[in-house]
C-alpha cells in the first residue's frame, strides 16, 4: 500500500475510533436531557427576580426587529421585566424608527441610539451599565422567544451557583432553503447533543448569543475582562458569547442548558454568509479553546474528551481527506476504505439523531457531510491560520453622521413607574409599518413528536 493510502487509512481509522468514543459518551450524558419539563408546582420562592432583556441591533430589518420585540413584550413572566434596545449606529435608523415608536408608550422599553457603530459587545455593555435587574437576558435582534423563555431560564437561575444559562435554538426561517433546513438540524444537534452533555457537568462551553441569561452579580464582576479582551495584542470584537461563557467558568460559576426554553433565530440562507459566519465562529472557538484548556483539570474528564473530540477530530478528518485526494491524483486509485468509513459514520450519526429527535428528516443531514469535508474544513484551516484577523465579515459598518460619541437615550414618559413583567394588553397598529408575522415555531423534536 502506498504512502498516501496508508496515511489516509490511518487518519480515518483514528478519526473513526475517536469519534465513536466521543459521540457514544456524548449521547450517554445527553440522553437524560432529552425531556426537560419543569414541574407545574415549581415556583420562585418569594418575589421573582427582576430581568433585564438586552437587544443590541445593527442595520436590522424593521419587521424582524418588530417580531423580536413583540416576542419579548409578550413574555409570561410574573416578575419585573425591562427591555433595553441598543441601536449600534445603524444606517437604517429612519426605517426602524416606527418600531421604536411602537413601544414608546410601553414603560418597560428603553431605546439607546449609539451615534457610531461600536460592535455588539460594546452595545451590550452600554445596556448592562444602565440596567439594574437581578438577571440579564441577551437576545439577538433577529430572534423570537417562546412566551415562557424568561420564566424557564429564570427558574434555572434560582441556583446561586449558576452564572449563565442558554435556551434551545431553532431556525425561524427553516423552510426557506435546503441550507436553512440543514442549519436547523445542525442547531438541534449542537444543543441536544453537545450542550446537553456539557450541561450534565455544569459546564456548557458556549451560551449562545440569541438567547442566554446571566446573573448580574457575576456579570458585573467580569464586565471589565469581557470588554477588554485582546488576542495577540489586538482587541477582539467577535466571539462574545463563547468568551463570556469561558469567563463565567473561570470565575467558578456553572453554565447550564435549558432545552425547553426555545428561541427561533434567523440563519443564513446562502452559502456565502454561512461560510463567513462559520469562519468567525471557528476563530472564536480556537481562541477561547486555548483559554479554556486551563479549566479542564477542574472539570469532569468528559469535558477533556469533548475538547479533544471537537478539535483533534476535524484535523484527523482533514488529513484523511487530503491523503485520499492525493492518492487519487498521484496513483489513480480510489481510497475506498476512507470513503466507506466516512459514509458509514455519517449514516450512523443521522440514524441516531433521527431516533432521538423522532424525525425522519435527520436522515437528510447526511448532506452536511460533503459541505463539512469540502467547505467547512478548509474554512477552519483558514481560521486557524488567521486567528489574529478580527474582521467581522458579516455586515459593513453603517454610514452614520459625524457627531458626538455620546449615546441618545429614548425613554417612555412613564418609565419611572414600577411595571409588572406581564404581556402587554392590546396590540400594536402603525400605518407606516405592517405587522410582522410570527416566525416562532417550537421544534417538533423538543415536543417529542412529528
Amino acid at each position: 500500500m502506498d504512502l498516501f493510502a496508508t496515511t489516509s487509512t490511518f487518519a480515518v481509522s483514528s478519526y473513526a475510533l475517536l469519534s465513536t468514543v466521543y459521540k457514544t459518551e456524548q449521547a450517554r450524558y445527553a440522553v437524560s436531557r432529552d425531556v426537560y419539563i419543569l414541574p407545574e408546582t415549581q415556583r420562585h420562592e418569594g418575589v421573582p427576580p427582576s430581568v433585564d432583556v438586552i437587544v443590541p441591533c445593527f442595520n436590522e430589518d424593521p419587521l424582524t426587529l418588530l417580531a423580536c420585540l413583540e416576542s419579548i413584550a409578550s413574555q409570561h413572566y410574573a416578575g419585573q421585566l425591562r427591555v433595553y434596545v441598543v441601536d449600534d449606529g445603524s444606517g437604517n435608523v429612519d426605517a426602524v424608527t416606527p418600531v421604536h415608536e411602537a413601544y414608546a408608550d410601553d414603560p418597560r422599553f428603553k431605546f439607546t441610539l449609539l451615534r457610531k457603530n461600536a460592535g455588539k459587545r460594546k452595545a451590550q455593555i452600554a445596556a448592562i451599565r444602565q440596567s439594574f435587574g437581578d438577571l440579564v437576558l441577551n437576545v439577538d435582534s433577529d430572534t423570537i422567544l417562546a412566551p415562557d423563555v424568561v420564566t424557564k431560564l429564570a427558574l434555572k437561575m434560582q441556583n446561586a451557583e449558576i452564572g449563565a444559562a442558554m435556551g434551545q435554538l431553532t431556525a425561524s426561517n427553516r423552510d426557506d432553503t435546503w441550507l436553512t433546513r440543514l442549519i436547523d438540524m445542525e442547531y438541534w444537534l449542537a444543543c441536544n447533543e453537545e450542550r446537553a452533555a456539557q450541561a450534565r457537568f455544569g459546564a456548557v462551553m458556549c451560551c449562545c448569543g440569541p438567547c442566554a441569561m446571566y446573573r448580574r452579580s457575576a456579570l458585573v464582576m467580569l464586565l471589565d475582562q469581557y470588554e477588554t479582551q485582546f488576542f495577540r495584542g489586538k482587541p477582539s470584537d467577535f466571539g462574545e458569547d463563547r468568551h463570556l461563557t469561558i469567563l463565567m467558568l473561570k470565575a467558578g460559576f456553572r453554565t447550564e442548558y435549558v432545552p425547553d426554553a426555545i428561541a427561533a433565530t434567523v440563519v443564513p440562507d446562502r452559502l456565502g454568509p454561512y461560510l463567513r459566519q462559520q469562519l468567525r465562529w471557528a476563530r472564536s472557538t480556537f481562541r477561547d479553546t486555548l483559554l479554556g484548556l486551563r479549566l479542564l483539570p477542574e472539570l469532569d474528564r468528559y469535558l477533556t474528551l469533548d475538547v479533544i473530540g471537537q478539535n483533534l477530530g476535524p484535523l484527523l478528518l482533514a488529513l484523511s481527506l487530503l491523503s485520499g485526494l492525493a492518492q487519487i491524483a498521484f496513483t489513480g486509485t480510489v481510497p475506498w476504505c476512507t470513503g466507506l468509513t466516512i459514509t458509514s459514520m455519517t449514516m450512523v450519526r443521522c440514524s441516531v439523531a433521527a431516533f432521538r429527535a423522532r424525525q425522519l428528516r435527520f436522515f437528510g443531514f447526511s448532506l452536511h457531510t460533503p459541505i463539512n469535508l469540502f467547505l467547512l474544513l478548509p474554512v477552519k484551516a483558514y481560521a486557524l491560520c488567521t486567528l489574529s484577523n478580527s474582521d467581522w465579515l458579516s455586515r459593513s459598518t453603517a454610514s452614520v453622521p459625524n457627531g458626538a460619541e455620546r449615546p441618545i437615550v429614548i425613554e417612555s414618559s412613564t418609565s419611572g413607574s414600577k411595571v409588572s413583567g406581564g404581556p402587554r394588553t392590546g396590540s400594536f397598529r402603525n400605518p407606516d409599518l405592517p405587522r410582522a408575522p410570527s416566525k416562532f415555531a417550537a421544534s417538533d423534536s423538543v415536543l417529542g413528536g412529528e
